[in-house]
């Protein structure tokens, strides 16, 4: 589904990423894993093109987005996000949060269609909400939610769009320790479903869980991957045999 090719990312004189081939296949839960600062997020993030490569091909649907010329909103609207710190519009409430791409899309492609889309986007998102028990909140402002209620509700925004695959930044992050299972249940359940994704994490057990593979990264580069049985149980660099002691 996501073919990476000699990736590199640079901020100032430092160098992220530094040449990463890699694919991801249709289907695949691939779970990045590493120490901080070692460029899980920025790789995660350059795969829909938050972060500019500076080197490198990323081929989803056939195309190269990293290409300037690709129209990289389109490919988007295939790769859904969900952030560490949920990114939810405070001034609109969670209905309208789930609603708001569908119908901007939708309305952008077909004009003369306002009305339908709407309805559909609004049924959909009613949908969503009732498949994570919060269909009382649909008129409630993210302000009055807890933070597992928040994150829940960024996945459902992110489904929304019926996306290709799914990215994960580190999704319990910046949750309380009560919160974080709701969080992890609904994006095991996704994957369940069949979701391609990519999940960057420092939950190790949900790693173990849910990944098909797992990516070890150390310094902008791939050190190590596998899967996860064999990788947890029996991890072959040094590297990764290290981080592992400390995480485990």
């Amino acid at each position: 589904m996501i073919e990476i090719i000699d990736l590199k990312k640079v901020f100032g004189d430092q160098v992220v990423l530094k040449g990463i081939t890699e694919t991801i296949n249709e289907g695949e839960k691939v779970v990045i894993i590493g120490p901080s600062g070692s460029g899980k997020s920025t790789f995660l993030r350059c795969l829909n093109c938050m972060e500019d490569p500076d080197g490198g091909q990323i081929i989803f649907d056939g195309e190269d987005i990293v290409d300037m010329k690709v129209d990289i909103n389109r490919h988007r609207e295939k790769i859904g996000m969900v952030f560490q710190q949920f990114n939810l519009f405070n001034n609109k409430t969670v209905l309208e949060n789930i609603m708001l791409a569908p119908v901007y899309i939708g309305c952008k492609k077909n004009p003369k269609d306002k009305k339908r889309i709407k309805e559909e986007a609004r049924e959909n998102a009613i949908r969503l909400l009732k498949r994570i028990g919060l269909e009382d909140k649909a008129d409630a402002y993210p302000s009055t939610l807890s933070g597992g209620q928040k994150q829940r509700i960024a996945i459902v925004r992110a489904l929304a769009m019926n996306p290709k695959v799914m990215l994960f930044d580190e999704p319990t992050s910046a949750l309380d320790p009560e919160m974080v299972g709701e969080v992890l249940e609904l994006i095991k359940q996704v994957a369940d479903e069949g979701m391609t994704m990519v999940i960057v994490t420092h939950e190790m057990g949900f790693a173990k869980e849910v990944g098909t593979r797992i990516l070890f990264m150390d310094e902008g580069v791939i050190a190590e991957q596998g899967e996860p049985k064999e990788f947890f149980g029996n991890p072959k660099t040094p590297r990764a045999k290290e981080f592992l002691s400390k995480v485990l």
